[in-house]
C-alpha cells in the first residue's frame, strides 16, 4: 500500500545529513530506516523542531503506534485531515493566541511588515527541503500567474488594493511588506482553511510551462487527458482537498490511499516538525483510518464502538443514544462547548425585496419586539437540558468583547414590552384571528426559511410560533435545501432565515470583524450590502442605514489600527451595536457538541470548544498529541 510513498522517500533519503541528538525512531518507519530507504528520525526533523511540553499543558507524554478510526459522510471530506492536523505557518494555541508553528518565528513591524523565519532543515513529507523557494514559487509562479490565478492573489493580501512587496533574502527567510497595516495577514495563516502561501515547488514545477520540458509536459497532458498545463497544475495542486497521495505535505499525516472510495488511510509524516520533550516525534498515532458512511449512520456506528474519535456528524439530539452505548462500546461521550455566538439565530433580511416588509424589518422596534417575545428558557430546557446560555447573539465569555449586558440585551421574556414596542410602531390594528396588520393592511405573517437540516431548529421555531402569537405575529416556517436557502437570501427573496450565530463567537483583537459588518453576503441580515462590498459595487446595494454605516467605519478603524488598543476599541463598539440593534435574534449560546472518544485514546481534553474558526474543530486541540493505550 505504501510502496509508491516509500519509493519517493527513498529517492531523497541520501540528501539528509545533519542529525539532531535524542530523537527517537518510530517503530512504524524503523524497517525503512534499517533498509536504508529513510534517514533516521534525528535527520528527518528540522534542526530546531517545535518541542511540545505536554506536561505544561496538563497532558501525558505518550507513545507512538496504533490506528485511530473516524468517520465522514462524503469522500471529499478527507480534507478534514488538513483541518484536524492543523499544521499552519502560525496557528492558534489552546488559549486562542496565534503562535508560530511551521515557522520558527515571525517578526512583525507595525502590522505592515512580516518577516517569516523558517526552521532550518525542515522537509516536505517526501524528504525534499522546505525553503523560501516554495514561497517564491507560489507568489511569482502561481498567485501572480494569470493562467493559474485569473483573479490574482487573494483579498487578504490586498490593502486598499495594494499588494505586498515579497522578498526572499535567504533559504529560511520570507518577507511580506505593505505600506499600510494588514491585520488580516496573520489571522489568515491560522485559519481552518489556510491560504497556503507556499507550494512544493520541486513537485509542481514539472507541471508548469515555465519550468517543464515541453515535450514531456505535452505527453503528460495527453496521458492525463487534460487540455492545458494550467488545468493539470491545478489538478495536481490540491493542498486543501488532500486527495492527491503524491502531493507532498507538511501535515502530521499523509494520504496513503490512491483512488479511494469509502476507506482512506493516512500514515504518519516521517518528516513532521513537532517532537515531545522526550524526543519522540509526533504524531503519536501511526495511522488514521477514515471511513465514509451515510450521515444517518454516524451516531449508530459510534454507539456500536466502531469509531475512536468522532464529533462531525453528531448532534446534541444524539446524546441519549451515545450515552447508552458507552459501556458496551468502550467509549465516553464528552460535551464540548460550541464556538458559535448563538446555537440558533433568526436573521431579519434588511435587504428584503418587498418594500413594505423591508421598512418594517428595518425598524429596530420590530426586531427588539420579536426578540423579547421568545421564551428562551423553555427552548433551553426542552432542547438542551438547560445547558445553554439564554440570551442574545453576542461574543462568548472566552472573548474579551463579551459583556453580560449584551447577552441580556432585548432577550428577557417580556410579552408586555414586546407588545408596547409594536403598538408604538403603529401596528395596532388586528384581524379576526388577532394578528396585527401592516400599514398596507396585510397581516403580520413572518415567513422564516430554514435549511431543514437541524431538528432542533424546527423544534425551537414551533415554540416561538406560540410565543409570537401572544404579540399578534404569525410565524410561518418554510424548510428548504441549504443551497436554495442561501440563494434566496442572497437574492433578497427571503424575509427571515435561521442559521447559527456568528461562526466565531471567540473573537480576539486580531480577529477580522468582516463577518460582523456589512462586508459579506453570508451574513443573512444584509446580503446585498455584503455583495456590494465584495464586488466593489458591481452587484448588490450600498449601505443606506446609519448604524450599519457606522459598522463599516469601525471595520476600517480596525484595519488601520496599529495596536491592539485600537483594534479592541473598534471591535467592542461593533459588538455593542449588534446587541442594541438586534441584527440577528439569538436564542441561546453555549450549545454542546457531542464528542465520542474511545477509552484507549489519551490526551483528548474533557472540556474544550468545537469551532470551525478559530480552532479548526479538533485542530486547535492538537490530535497529533493524542495517543492510543490499547
Amino acid at each position: 500500500m505504501f510502496n509508491r510513498l516509500l519509493s519517493s522517500l527513498a529517492a531523497i533519503a541520501l540528501t539528509a545529513t545533519t542529525a539532531l541528538a535524542g530523537v527517537n525512531e518510530s517503530n512504524f518507519w524503523k524497517a525503512e530506516v534499517d533498509a536504508g530507504n529513510l534517514p533516521p528520525a534525528a535527520e528527518r526533523v528540522p534542526s530546531d523542531p517545535l518541542v511540545v511540553d505536554l506536561k505544561a499543558k496538563g497532558r501525558t507524554i505518550g507513545k507512538q503506534g496504533g490506528t485511530l478510526r473516524t468517520l465522514v459522510t462524503r469522500s471529499k471530506d478527507i480534507r478534514q485531515m488538513v483541518v484536524y492536523g492543523y499544521a499552519r505557518l502560525a496557528g492558534y494555541d489552546e488559549t486562542y493566541e496565534i503562535k508560530p508553528d511551521i515557522l520558527a518565528a515571525i517578526d512583525i513591524e507595525d502590522s505592515r511588515k512580516f518577516t517569516l523565519r523558517l526552521r532550518p532543515g525542515h522537509k516536505w513529507s517526501d524528504g525534499h527541503p522546505f525553503t523560501s523557494e516554495d514561497f517564491r514559487y507560489w507568489w511569482e509562479d502561481v498567485a501572480n500567474n494569470p493562467a493559474l490565478s485569473p483573479s490574482g492573489p487573494q483579498d487578504f493580501l490586498r490593502v486598499e488594493g495594494e499588494l505586498p512587496t515579497v522578498t526572499f533574502p535567504d533559504e529560511t527567510t520570507v518577507i511580506y511588506e505593505w505600506s499600510k497595516p494588514n491585520p488580516l495577514f496573520l489571522q489568515a495563516l491560522a485559519e481552518a482553511r489556510p491560504p497556503f502561501i507556499y507550494r512544493p515547488a520541486h513537485f509542481l514545477k514539472p507541471f508548469h510551462e515555465k519550468y517543464a520540458d515541453m515535450a514531456s509536459l505535452e505527453a503528460l497532458l495527453e496521458e492525463k487527458r487534460v487540455r492545458s498545463w494550467a488545468a493539470l497544475h491545478n489538478k495536481s495542486d490540491n493542498m486543501y482537498k488532500f486527495d492527491n497521495p503524491a502531493l507532498p505535505t507538511l501535515q502530521p499525516w499523509i494520504l496513503a490511499t490512491k483512488d479511494g472510495k469509502s476507506r482512506f488511510l493516512f500514515v504518519r509524516n516521517p518528516y513532521y516538525h513537532r517532537i515531545d520533550t522526550k524526543g519522540t516525534q509526533l504524531p503519536y498515532i501511526d495511522v488514521v483510518e477514515m471511513n465514509v458512511v451515510s450521515g444517518g449512520l454516524v451516531a449508530a456506528k459510534a454507539n456500536a464502538g466502531e469509531v475512536d474519535l468522532q464529533a462531525r456528524g453528531l448532534d446534541f439530539k444524539d446524546v441519549a443514544i451515545l450515552k447508552k452505548g458507552e459501556k458496551t462500546g468502550g467509549y465516553k461521550t464528552l460535551l464540548w462547548g460550541q464556538g458559535n455566538a448563538s446555537q440558533i439565530a433568526i436573521y431579519p433580511n434588511l435587504n428584503y425585496n418587498d418594500e413594505g416588509w423591508r421598512n418594517t424589518l428595518r425598524d429596530v422596534r420590530f426586531r427588539r419586539a420579536l426578540s423579547l417575545a421568545i421564551d428562551r428558557r423553555i427552548i433551553n430546557k426542552a432542547l438542551y437540558f438547560g445547558l445553554g446560555k439564554e440570551g442574545a447573539m453576542t461574543m462568548l465569555p472566552e472573548s474579551p468583547f463579551h459583556k453580560p449586558e449584551n447577552l441580556a440585551a432585548w432577550s428577557a421574556y417580556d410579552v408586555a414590552q414586546a407588545n408596547a414596542l409594536l403598538d408604538d410602531m403603529g401596528l395596532t390594528e388586528r384581524d379576526a384571528e388577532g394578528i396585527r396588520l401592516m400599514p398596507d393592511g396585510r397581516p403580520v405573517w413572518v415567513v422564516i426559511e430554514t435549511a431543514g437540516e437541524r431538528q432542533e431548529v424546527e423544534n425551537a421555531l414551533q415554540i416561538i410560533t406560540d410565543n409570537w402569537r401572544d404579540i399578534g405575529v404569525k410565524l410561518i416556517m418554510r424548510p428548504l435545501e441549504r443551497d436554495i436557502l442561501r440563494n434566496r437570501v442572497y437574492a433578497g427573496e427571503t424575509m427571515m432565515a435561521v442559521w447559527f450565530g456568528w461562526d466565531n463567537g471567540l473573537a480576539q483583537p486580531y480577529t477580522s470583524p468582516t463577518y460582523a459588518v456589512p462586508q459579506q453576503q453570508e451574513f443573512f441580515a444584509w446580503p446585498k450590502w455584503g455583495q456590494y462590498y465584495q464586488t466593489r459595487g458591481e452587484a448588490g446595494e450600498p449601505v443606506d442605514m446609519d448604524a450599519p454605516k457606522r459598522l463599516m467605519e469601525l471595520a476600517e478603524n480596525w484595519r488601520t489600527a496599529t495596536d491592539d488598543a485600537g483594534r479592541t476599541a473598534a471591535w467592542q463598539e461593533i459588538v455593542d451595536i449588534h446587541a442594541d440593534q438586534v441584527y440577528g435574534i439569538g436564542i441561546l449560546a453555549g450549545g454542546r457538541q457531542p464528542v465520542v472518544v474511545n477509552n484507549a485514546v489519551k490526551n483528548v481534553p474533557l472540556k474544550a470548544i468545537w469551532a470551525w474558526s478559530p480552532g479548526s474543530h479538533f485542530g486547535v486541540h492538537r490530535p497529533d498529541e493524542y495517543w492510543l493505550d490499547r
